[in-house]
């Protein structure tokens, strides 16, 4: 009987450690990404399997015989210069309209009620990367939560990244793969999961302060969970 919360204990230490890896992985590929790809494959091969795993693997594989140059201008095509991937999860949800600044200030208040202090380096609250630091670091429980409500935006984004041929599909495709239930096969299964509500006002937001929440560094990582041998350390 004593099994088997040690099993949930380790699915949730398996989510954790594949939120964190997709959240540097959806990063810009800098230097510094390049450099954890080592200590990432070493987490996952410590704590993680399944499809996720696979997934990232597959994925941090391909970074790792890319061109530097390249991958960073595939990142910039798909996520800076087009909206049909774009990471921020609120323009998924409710558009450019007036509902978007409150559910970019419902993500800023669920960080300091959780006592999550990021620096978001410009970004803004409901960018993927820091929601999923969030889930990996700060409160998983929470953190899956919001994940799961905005399942359908990340079904939609993995879609288009897809259909773009784009590597980051896999990234997207491990993250859902946390969640519960199996992912749509289709667009259109991915919207029916939305519901029938489907943001259409445009209108001019004022800059958001993104001055509230950084991703974390390989220290970081290490003190919450892996050292650089990739050695499990939660307990």
């Amino acid at each position: 009987m004593r099994l088997l919360p040690r099993r949930r204990a380790a699915a949730r230490t398996d989510a954790r450690v594949v939120h964190q890896i997709a959240a540097w992985s959806l990063g810009y590929p800098d230097a510094e990404f390049f450099g954890r790809i080592d200590l990432m494959r070493s987490a996952l091969d410590e704590t993680a399997a399944g499809e996720s795993a696979d997934a990232l693997r597959g994925f941090l594989d391909h970074a790792a015989s890319a061109d530097p140059s390249q991958l960073a201008q595939h990142y910039t095509d798909v996520f800076d210069l087009s909206r049909k991937q774009t990471l921020y999860l609120s323009y998924w949800s409710a558009g450019d309209t007036r509902r978007r600044g409150s559910v970019l200030t419902d993500f800023k208040q669920l960080y300091r009620d959780s006592g999550f202090v990021v620096d978001l380096h410009g970004e803004l609250p409901d960018h993927l990367p820091v929601v999923l630091e969030f889930a990996a670091l700060a409160d998983p429980e929470r953190g899956v939560q919001v994940l799961t409500e905005n399942r359908p935006s990340l079904e939609l984004i993995r879609l288009s990244l897809v259909d773009a041929g784009s590597p980051y599909a896999g990234v997207l495709a491990a993250v859902c793969a946390t969640l519960p239930g199996q992912s749509p096969p289709d667009r259109a299964s991915a919207l029916a999961m939305a519901g029938p509500e489907r943001a259409v006002e445009t209108v001019g937001l004022e800059p958001y302060d993104a001055r509230l929440l950084p991703l974390f560094t390989t220290d970081d990582f290490t003190s919450n969970g892996f050292t650089d041998s990739g050695e499990e350390a939660y307990r």
